[in-house]
């Protein structure tokens, strides 16, 4: 299994530095989260941008915005656009009643409170909580969503499972005493570890033959061995 500094220093030289989310603080990630369902970052960042150009990006602006501004706005985003409107003035709501319009201040909580009050919101879990703390400076481990995970998984870093949630956890404790330290170390592993699963490793049909993790990945042995024993 490859060393986790050999691995991200091979990620590092096949993607290059790669650009973390535009949004900034929990309040604007909360809503880049929540700005589009299953669309590339491209159409992510086109309906965040617009949004925070035509209504503002801050908890009163979105709740004072009528419908008819909200909807042409979420329909860019994908599918069910009425249910993310919905999901919007309810970021916007829980921000309002619970954080007096700041989410900001729980940035000054122990983590595993602002983590918890995080997942008060739409579409925020324990990765997602632990995504958008990251990227507000406060590390206390590396999160990981699917394409990620499917990643460590593969190079051997956990065991393929059929519950998401165990399998998650399997792998963070493989790699709590390797993984980087710093908030910014480990900003950048979950873009490289994203960026990886989501170009090169995919889910159906990866791209082993131009993988830089190749060589030390159990996955990719596994399959050059299926191969050649169909072959003969």
């Amino acid at each position: 299994m490859l060393a986790f500094p050999t691995m991200l220093s091979r990620l590092r030289q096949q993607h290059g530095e790669l650009v973390p989310p535009p949004a900034q603080g929990p309040f604007a990630l909360v809503m880049w989260e929540n700005a589009c369902y299953l669309l590339p970052d491209t159409r992510r960042q086109e309906v965040f941008d617009a949004l925070r150009q035509k209504v503002g990006m801050s908890a009163a602006a979105i709740d004072s915005a009528s419908d008819a501004t909200l909807l042409p706005l979420a329909q860019r985003g994908g599918m069910r656009p009425e249910t993310r409107v919905f999901r919007w003035r309810e970021i916007a709501r829980i921000t309002l009643q619970q954080f007096g319009g700041d989410l900001d201040t729980i940035l000054t909580r122990p983590y595993s409170e602002a983590k918890k009050a995080l997942k008060q919101f739409p579409n925020i879990g324990d990765p997602g909580a632990e995504k958008i703390l990251l990227f507000c400076g406060m590390a206390s481990g590396l999160p990981l969503e699917s394409n990620g995970l499917r990643v460590l998984v593969r190079l051997g870093w956990g065991r393929s499972q059929k519950s998401y949630a165990a399998m998650y956890r399997d792998v963070q404790q493989n790699i709590a005493t390797v993984r980087p330290r710093n908030a910014t170390a480990l900003q950048e592993a979950f873009l490289l570890l994203r960026e990886h699963g989501r170009a090169t490793c995919k889910d159906k049909a990866p791209h082993c033959d131009r993988c830089s993790l190749a060589k030390g990945c159990e996955y990719a042995a596994h399959r050059v061995a299926a191969f050649l024993s169909s072959a003969g």
